[in-house]
């Protein structure tokens, strides 16, 4: 019996859009039409998935309707259309070959971690796939990693290589099976296969290690190995988390100075003595994405589990976490009655700092050579590379730090229709974003753009881009430095389209109103605090209030402009930034400040003199410098090995505080000189740090805590946005606030801002789809460079249109 009345026959196509190739959707309808008493047959296509259906009238526009209710798990459903088709009289229901179209491309799904059903079977002795290092079906798995072409089916996949076995295939055409179409379906008959290679000896090369390949790299990461991993997107590097001479050791071979690790574990349980796992973390760490997740360490952590060494996140307020999430992680932090092993495992990116991350086996041999002890490998390629997504909890919702594995290259939907598209990022954790209509798809993270290598992954990631969307971008979009990297690679690539430059500040201010859904007709007040930025007048900007839409901006406010000698030098010197922000205010260097102290005489000379004489000091704006200033100034970070470091100590210090309403400090907007006239072109307002740089030298003076001073300096800041944001709304009636920016992946500050402005009346944009750093430029870029029927600017004259 069928579920329907089967009187009144009526026929229908339908076209389902969105991602439903490679989730399990044909096996969906083929199951929902004989429910429903359907014949008919469904196929993959170019555009979607289309399904025709014929059976009674009832039953068709269930199907209609419960199509999209039921639909698989890791479907996302865009559309589903449907158009009257005259009755054929047809009986069966089949799965029809995938047939390409030209045109509109479907979406692919992401990466996705393994479920709960292939985790039993991985665990059963008595299951044909116990132990599978590849245990996949069509709930999770890879997808976006290994997909090379359209329709998504295996010939267009890295498993082509690998035809199925008699018992795999019947899984595969069998309907009702958990594998049904499962293109990267397999078992220890017929799948990829896993090495592991010792280090080369010779000019022959590295040995295959004899043993089972993951029990042999098991008992090595318990030995004190550091072992390469290949895994979904690229190789990891991996060692017991627990042993600090193992992980001081790789510390020093990636010249990694003291940027935190992530840990890899298989339970939440394995961490929560460990840190702060709220309900909104603890949905992160076992979804299917399962990317790195900023935890916040507990004071005094318990002893009733594992704890990882001192050398894995130093300095740092958070631990980042991420569970496993292949198989082969499952078997590398071992199954019931497996001989014992580490319980955390250090997880990081295969590469060099700076570097794209290995894929090859090729590749990693050469360049991981000098960082791993042993090479755990398969090969099953990757197509494509894609790391890890890093993202933290920011007021109980999640905040995307980096957004890669899991994300991409799901869809974002535009509030404003753009052109094909291409938007290119900036030099600093860059993506890059293609679009067309209402939609537009990031990339999975690139990286720095500061070698041949990462320029050359960066091509690739753009290349594939097109590949699965089908875009040819009419238009390119860049940021408007003129040393950028991505912006030159834009203009040797035009190849004779439209390029188009964007400021920097406002394409994030814009990527936090697309990611909103706010289609531009009203302006907003973008607050853009970050490191580093390219202004209009040839300055670094980075600590700036703008009112903006998508046309333009007019730059209302910004910190003052301090001197910062020797460019991107000082970055990596927290105490050069504070002398000159010291040297700016009129303060003296008195030798007892931590900055000063961390400099040798000479160094204090020649520093004093290129002030002095503005010698090589270019003028910069940044919140994030100023941040690097405190820090320095507080007797936290005087050398930076990493990027951020300084603000994350400082943001850490502040967590720490005791006090729980410790004051602030004076930070006051004053108004440009010339400022005062009714006009439209009124100059902008200086917040001038001179007091509050006072302020934390007299606390020094008196001997008060670094937390206390950490946290009064993030009041300060909070207390500057709240009151800047209310003297615009007062010149100019605005009512939204984006903070946007580097600057805000701070949860302190971005907490205390929002509070402070939510309270005021302020509708706050925050974040939540793209990082508010340089990893959600592209996107910004994008709808100010590429929207459609563009109008006039809404605030008039408005700076740094992307026709500029």
């Amino acid at each position: 019996m069928s579920e329907a009345d089967l009187s009144g026959a009526e026929r229908s196509r339908v076209l389902i859009r969105g991602v439903v190739q490679g989730v399990g959707f044909r096996p969906h309808v083929y199951a929902l039409a004989g429910r429903l008493g359907l014949s008919g047959h469904v196929s993959n296509t170019g555009e979607g998935v289309v399904a025709e259906v014929e059976g009674a009238g009832e039953a068709v526009a269930a199907f209609r309707e419960r199509i999209r209710a039921e639909a698989p798990p890791l479907a996302v459903i865009e559309s589903v259309s449907h158009q009257q088709l005259p009755p054929a009289g047809g009986s069966g229901f089949r799965i029809l070959a995938s047939r390409p179209a030209a045109g509109r491309r479907t979406l692919v799904a992401p990466d996705t971690a393994t479920c709960d059903a292939c985790l039993r079977e991985l665990t059963d002795p008595a299951d044909r796939r116990y132990r599978h290092p590849f245990i996949t079906c069509t709930d999770c798995g890879p997808r976006f990693t290994i997909v090379t072409g359209l329709p998504y089916d295996r010939a267009n996949t890295t498993m082509a290589r690998f035809p199925m076995c008699e018992r795999c295939a019947r899984e595969y055409r069998d309907p009702g099976d958990r594998r049904f179409h499962a293109q990267p379906v397999a078992c220890h008959d017929c799948g990829p296969r896993v090495r592991l290679l010792g280090p080369a000896t010779s000019a022959s090369g590295p040995a295959e290690l004899p043993g089972e390949p993951v029990a042999a790299a098991r008992r090595l990461l318990a030995e004190g190995a550091v072992v390469a991993v290949k895994g979904l997107g690229g190789y990891h590097l991996a060692c017991d988390a627990a042993d600090e001479q193992t992980v001081a050791l790789l510390r020093r071979r990636k010249a990694r100075g003291d940027k935190p690790f992530a840990v890899l574990a298989r339970d939440v349980s394995d961490i929560e003595h460990l840190t702060h796992v709220g309900p909104v973390e603890r949905a992160l760490l076992t979804g299917g994405r399962r990317p790195i997740v900023l935890l916040r360490r507990r004071a005094a952590a318990a002893a009733a589990g594992p704890a990882p060494a001192p050398s894995v996140a130093p300095g740092s307020p958070d631990l980042g976490v991420l569970l496993a999430y292949t198989p082969l992680h499952h078997l590398l932090l071992g199954l019931p009655g497996d001989p014992p092993g580490p319980r955390l495992l250090v997880l990081t990116s295969g590469n060099l700092g700076g570097e794209p991350i290995a894929t090859g086996e090729e590749e990693a041999l050469e360049r991981l050579a000098h960082l791993a002890d042993a090479f755990l490998t398969h090969d099953r390629p990757i197509h494509v590379p894609c790391e890890d997504s890093v993202v933290r909890v920011c007021g109980g919702e999640e905040l995307p730090v980096r957004r890669s594995r899991g994300y991409a290259p799901l869809p974002l939907s535009l509030p404003v229709p753009v052109r094909p598209a291409l938007a290119v990022g900036g030099d600093l954790k860059n993506t890059c974003c293609l679009g067309t209509g209402r939609q537009a798809w990031l990339s999975a993270h690139v990286g720095d753009m500061d070698d041949l290598a990462t320029l050359r992954a960066f091509a690739r990631a753009e290349q594939q881009l097109e590949e699965i969307t089908g875009v040819t971008p009419e238009v390119l979009a860049a940021d408007r430095h003129p040393g950028y990297r991505s912006t030159g690679w834009a203009g040797r690539n035009a190849a004779g389209r439209p390029l188009r430059h964007v400021q920097h500040h406002h394409a994030h201010v814009a990527s936090a109103l697309a990611e909103h859904g706010l289609d531009g007709s009203t302006p907003v007040l973008g607050v853009a605090f970050d490191g580093t930025g390219y202004g209009d007048d040839g300055a670094v900007w980075g600590g700036e209030f703008l009112l903006a839409d998508y046309d333009g901006f007019i730059r209302y406010a910004h910190l003052r402009y301090t001197p910062l000698p020797g460019g991107d030098a000082a970055i990596r010197r927290p105490s050069r930034t504070a002398l000159a922000h010291l040297w700016a205010a009129g303060l003296p260097w008195d030798a007892g400040l931590p900055p000063v102290a961390a400099c040798t005489d000479a160094e204090l000379r020649v520093l004093e003199r290129q002030l002095e004489q503005n010698l090589g000091c270019v003028p910069t704006s940044s919140m994030g410098r100023l941040f690097d200033a405190v820090s320095s100034l507080a007797g936290m970070c005087q050398r930076a090995g990493y990027e951020a470091q300084a603000a994350i100590e400082l943001e850490a210090a502040a967590a720490a505080c005791p006090e729980p309403d410790p004051g602030g400090y004076d930070f006051p907007l004053r108004p440009a000189a010339g400022d005062g006239g009714s006009g439209a072109a009124d100059p902008p307002r200086l917040a001038d740090p001179a007091p509050l740089l006072a302020a934390v030298v007299q606390d020094l003076r008196s001997g008060v805590p670094r937390e206390v001073i950490a946290a009064r300096f993030h009041t300060a800041v909070a207390a500057l946005v709240r009151s800047t944001c209310a003297a615009a709304r007062e010149r100019y009636g605005v009512a939204t606030v984006a903070l946007t920016g580097g600057v805000f992946a701070n949860a302190v500050l971005s907490r205390a801002c929002a509070g402070a402005l939510r309270a005021d009346g302020f509708t706050v944009l925050r974040h939540r789809l793209v990082p508010p750093g340089d990893g959600g430029l592209a996107l910004g870029q994008l709808v100010v460079a590429a929207r459609a029927g563009a109008g006039e600017p809404t605030i008039p004259p408005l700076t740094g249109s992307a026709a500029h």
